[in-house]
Parts: C-alpha cells; sequence; structure tokens
C-alpha cells in the first residue's frame, strides 16, 4: 500500500499549503511556534544543519515500524524540529496514522522520509520568516 496522503499533502508547495490549512484548523496543533530561542538557533545553526537534524530524527524515531517509545518519543521543545513535528502531526506514529492514513507496523520508506522531512522544513521556514 502506498502512502498517498503523504503524496498528495507532502509532495507539493501547493500540497504543504493544504496541510497546513488542515492543522491550522486544530487547537492543538495550531499552538506551535517557534520561541526566540529557537529563532536563534536557527540563525546560528543555519538551515541546512537543521535539515540534517530532521533527517536524523525521522529516521531514528519515526521511521522504524515499531519506533521506540512511539507515542512519547518527540519531546514538546528543545529543537525546532521538535516544534514542527508536533505542529505537523509528525511526531508519533500514531499521528502519521492518524493525520495521513501512515498505517503503523512498517518502515518509512526513504522517499516517505524525505517527503515528511521537506513538511517539516517547510514549517520551519514559514515559521521563521514570520513576524509573530
Amino acid at each position: 500500500m502506498s502512502d498517498w496522503l503523504i503524496d498528495v499533502l507532502m509532495t507539493t508547495q501547493a500540497g504543504r499549503e493544504k496541510a497546513f490549512r488542515r492543522l491550522a484548523k486544530s487547537k492543538f496543533r495550531s499552538r506551535f511556534h517557534l520561541s526566540a530561542d529557537d529563532r536563534q538557533y536557527i540563525a546560528e545553526k543555519g538551515m541546512e544543519t537543521i535539515r540534517r537534524h530532521c533527517e536524523d530524527f525521522v529516521a531514528k524515531r519515526l521511521a522504524p515500524a515499531e519506533p521506540e517509545k512511539d507515542g512519547a518519543q518527540t519531546p514538546m521543545r528543545g529543537h525546532p524540529v521538535f516544534k514542527a513535528q508536533h505542529a505537523c502531526a509528525c511526531c508519533c506514529r500514531g499521528c502519521l496514522e492518524k493525520w495521513y492514513r501512515v498505517k503503523k507496523g512498517r518502515e518509512l520508506s526513504p522517499e516517505a522520509q524525505k517527503k515528511i522531512v521537506d513538511l517539516l522544513m517547510a514549517w520551519i521556514e514559514r515559521e521563521y520568516s514570520s513576524r509573530t
């Protein structure tokens, strides 16, 4: 079975915007924003480093068929990627299944991981460039 909703919502800019509109309707998801400390961290490290961190977090904490501590593996704060994961419902396999219909119990393909990283980075870049 393909991750069809990932394809629809994460492959193009228009698809990511559609995902962001859906997520904005969630009281929980819409409360996540980058803090001043997050912005400073991004400014110091650069987006390329943040992307590498994002790729690593997704590969190690989300991609396995049965991630360790699934449902509690992503802290609420401490890194801009963690906030993006919660804001985009890419924090655990349960949220991926609920929001994007990605079934639990099977490893995420490299392509699916890249699409998730692209969505998370789009959220971070959007938040970073906003003046909230």
